[in-house]
């Protein structure tokens, strides 16, 4: 299914199957919809699920002015909501995802059911842009182009980061996050200045924006004893949220969700009614 957004922009929509009460799975900066198919597969006893691309990201378009906007990419996730249901949805949302979902749900209140978010994007007012340029200026480097697929995985499950994804989420990544190009060579859907521009980009939901927002919501978080990561927002934010609750999982990191979908997804199951 394809969605009309703001800017022009279409917006692609994954139906990974089930028959139960739609479920929506909203990704990670620089990831796509199908690499979430390993989490998705254990919810479709409970749910329908589909999954979303973000714009500039996986099938969905690019804004042609190259601007990314959290305001922006909130118009595409109610776009999609739009689409899918005219109630509640229960929802998923990792990193980039959970705190759309938290700003869409600011926005427009009584639109999510539920959530579980692994590690959101929700900063404080005072925040320091300092973490998000430093992911920028890693993204920006990112290798846009590879001889092949099987040259791409190889060198993604051979080292970090992206070497701690489960076989299943991996190869789903790779699969479906490059486009074939003439020359026989494979290149990243998301090109590195669209996922660099999405790190950059402004508006993100800040604690005292959501202080009011009363969505049933479980936020998740990895380890926190690796230095600095998402996952010490995560902490502040079940704090401020004030129907959420916290939930630990110290033995995976930030890529949670595609590190270990079996364990996410049996929480999920647990949590989201």
């Amino acid at each position: 299914m394809r969605v009309r957004s703001s800017d022009g922009v279409t917006i692609e929509v994954h139906d990974l199957g089930g028959d139960g009460e739609p479920f929506l799975i909203c990704h990670a900066t620089g990831f796509l919809a199908m690499a979430y198919r390993p989490l998705a597969l254990p919810l479709l006893e409970r749910f329908h699920v589909y999954a979303m691309d973000f714009r500039g990201h996986g099938d969905s378009a690019a804004p042609e002015s190259g601007i990314f906007q959290w305001d922006s990419m909130a118009d595409d996730l109610l776009a999609v909501v739009d689409g899918l249901s005219s109630d509640p949805i229960a929802t998923f949302g990792h990193s980039l995802g959970g705190g759309m979902l938290m700003l869409a749900e600011q926005r427009q209140p009584g639109l999510l059911a539920s959530a579980y978010l692994f590690e959101p994007i929700v900063v404080p007012d005072n925040w320091s842009a300092e973490g998000p340029e430093n992911l920028s200026r890693s993204a920006a480097r990112r290798r846009p182009r590879f001889a092949s697929r099987a040259e791409a995985l190889w060198r993604y499950a051979s080292r970090p980061p992206l070497a701690v994804l489960q076989a299943g989420a991996l190869a789903a990544y790779v699969e479906h996050g490059f486009r074939d190009l003439e020359n026989g060579e494979v290149e990243l859907k998301c090109l590195p200045a669209y996922e660099a521009a999405t790190f950059d980009a402004p508006g993100k939901p800040t604690f005292s924006m959501l202080e009011k927002v009363t969505t049933p919501t479980v936020v998740a978080i990895g380890t926190t004893e690796k230095g600095w990561t998402p996952a010490l927002l995560g902490v502040q934010l079940a704090e401020v949220l004030p129907n959420a609750r916290l939930e630990r999982h110290p033995h995976i990191g930030h890529f949670g969700p595609l590190e270990a979908p079996l364990t996410i997804a049996a929480s999920i199951l647990t949590s989201v009614g």
